[in-house]
Formats: structure tokens, C-alpha cells, sequence
């Protein structure tokens, strides 16, 4: 075959990024996607996906897909990619699959914001496990800590401690509070980063909500390394050893799948799961059948913690 043009860009995206063996390179193939316009999005695409992966310092390829798969299957690019395809089918010439394209795009994003779809993918995930009951859980003097895992802050902002938690983080550490007061000889452990180099870890703005809230800075454990939820199970664990009796918090959709990572370390943590965003809303209001962005918010919850629990086992390979 002869070698097109543009063949010398694919083959050092070939040996810098993909390194696929020379017999099977592009400079063997006439394969030129910048000569039409859907190659030219391609090569756009490759190029783009290249920089993701060489550009981000200090965060592992398999972290990066993870976040990039978790962020475009989210219903609403998926439906904005349905919409975009339909008019570039329409484009060139193929309107009636240009139409069911658009069309579905559209069906997708109002299914997704429309309360009765919303509570029905969430509502399992969030009933996985029971909101605490201290009155049982006071009776039990092993209890040695209350572990609240990461969530998202605003660090830079002057505002007080609690205001820069986000509403995530504000309800789990809320709920870390009620659990530990019941146990005053408890350690209130708090977890999580960000992948960034520069982030400022929300265990330290964990710490600092807490001490305005009242609790003793010596109550306080700070593990300011995990970035996700597999690696707190391990610090946790490395911290408190495999046979203490702790109280896991965390957002009740995030529940199940935390519960997970950390007997996937060998803990047993017992669950107390807060901010419940299904059984919220009355069924007999008009509200409730209007398809709505908190709706849409529930859905994105349901796809995330599915995704997560479907890829659970990827964070503990090799441990």
C-alpha cells in the first residue's frame, strides 16, 4: 500500500503513545484520518486522549480512564454525544438516523431528570444499608472510632471551616459528630485528597470543621494520603490494624460500595449512612412529575455508583 502524507504524525503518536509494533504501524497503511472530516475528530480525538494521558503528573492511566469513563457516561454527555451524532448524520445526508439519534438524545436526558426514574435506580443503592441507630450502637463499648470518608471542599476561599465543606462532605461530617458523641473515648478519623500534586486534603478541612464544632484536636486522626475509596480502606486499616470495631460514614448511595472496599482490606466497619436523596419527595406533588436538575443529580448517583461497584475489584488488584 502506499504511505499517505500525514503518515510520519501517526507513526510518533504510534511510538510515544500507543508503541504498537512497526508491522502493524500506520506507516503501513494508507490510513489517513486527516483527509476526510470524521478522521480529522478522530485524530483530534487520539491526539486529545494522548495529552491526557502524558500530561497528568503523578496520577496513574488507570485512574484517568476511570475518571474520564465515570464523567462521559453520565446522562447528560451521553445525551449531548447522541444530539451531536444525530446532526452530523443529518450532515451528511442520513436524516432519518439523524432524527432516531437526536430523538433519543433527547429521551435520554428527560428520563434521566424525571423523579420516578431517578428514585427507582437510587433507591436500591441507598437501601443497602440502614441509617444507625444509636441506641443500639452505644451498647457497644468496643467502638474505638468513627471514620468519615473524603467528599469535596473549597480550601482557599475565607469563609469558616464547615462552610467550605461541600453539601457531601457537610452531611458526613454532621453524621460523624452525632455517632461520636455517643462515644466520648472514640477517635474521629478523617480521610481523603485529591489526585492533584497541589491539593489541599479534605481530611485537614474535615479537622479544622470539627475543632469549630467542638471536638478535642487530640480526638482527631487526619490520614491525608487516600485518594479514593480503596486506598482509605487501607489506611484505615493501616492505622487501626484488622480487628478494631469502627462506625463508617459516608453518603448512603456511596454506602454499598464503601462497605465493600473495606472488607475487600479485611475490616468490618458498621455502617451509618447520611445524606439519603431518594424517599424525600411527595409522590402526589405536580413537582415530583417534572423532570427536574435534582432528578438528574439522583440519576448521575445511581450511573457513578454503579460504574464503581461494577469496577470494585480493579482497585485491590495485586493487594
Amino acid at each position: 500500500m502506499r504511505q499517505c502524507q500525514h503518515s510520519t504524525v501517526f507513526a510518533v503518536y504510534n511510538k510515544f503513545i500507543i508503541d504498537l509494533p512497526s508491522h502493524v504501524g500506520v506507516q503501513s497503511v494508507c490510513f489517513c484520518p486527516l483527509q476526510s472530516r470524521s478522521g480529522s475528530l478522530y485524530f483530534f480525538l487520539v491526539w486529545f486522549s494522548g495529552l491526557v494521558v502524558l500530561g497528568v503528573e503523578g496520577v496513574s492511566v488507570f485512574d484517568v480512564v476511570k475518571t474520564l469513563v465515570a464523567a462521559l457516561a453520565m446522562p447528560l454527555p451521553v445525551a449531548v454525544a447522541l444530539m451531536v451524532v444525530g446532526v452530523l448524520l443529518g450532515w451528511v445526508g442520513w436524516r432519518r438516523a439523524g432524527r432516531l439519534s437526536v430523538s433519543v438524545g433527547v429521551l435520554v436526558i428527560v428520563l434521566a431528570a424525571w423523579n420516578p426514574v431517578a428514585d427507582r435506580l437510587l433507591a436500591p443503592i441507598e437501601a443497602a444499608h440502614a441509617p444507625l441507630s444509636l441506641g443500639a450502637a452505644a451498647d457497644d463499648a468496643a467502638i474505638v472510632a468513627v471514620v468519615v470518608l473524603g467528599g469535596g471542599w473549597a480550601p482557599h476561599p475565607p469563609w469558616p471551616a464547615s462552610t467550605r465543606l461541600n453539601e457531601s462532605s457537610l452531611h458526613r461530617l454532621t453524621e460523624g459528630l452525632r455517632v461520636l458523641q455517643r462515644f466520648p473515648d472514640a477517635q474521629l478519623i478523617v480521610t481523603g485528597t485529591g489526585r492533584a500534586a497541589d491539593a489541599v486534603p479534605i481530611a485537614l478541612g474535615y479537622a479544622e470543621a470539627a475543632v469549630a464544632l467542638g471536638v478535642a484536636p487530640e480526638r482527631i486522626v487526619a490520614l491525608r494520603d487516600p485518594t479514593d475509596t480503596a486506598l482509605e480502606a487501607y489506611a484505615v486499616r493501616e492505622h487501626l490494624g484488622t480487628d478494631a470495631r469502627f462506625v463508617l460514614v459516608t453518603s448512603a448511595s456511596h454506602m454499598r460500595r464503601a462497605v465493600r472496599h473495606f472488607e475487600r482490606a479485611g475490616l468490618t466497619p458498621i455502617a451509618s449512612p447520611t445524606q439519603f436523596l431518594t424517599g424525600r419527595d411527595d409522590e402526589k406533588r405536580l413537582s415530583y412529575w417534572v423532570p427536574s436538575a435534582q432528578a438528574l443529580r439522583k440519576t448521575e448517583r445511581a450511573v457513578y455508583e454503579t460504574l464503581g461497584w461494577w469496577a470494585l475489584e480493579l482497585d485491590h488488584r495485586g493487594r
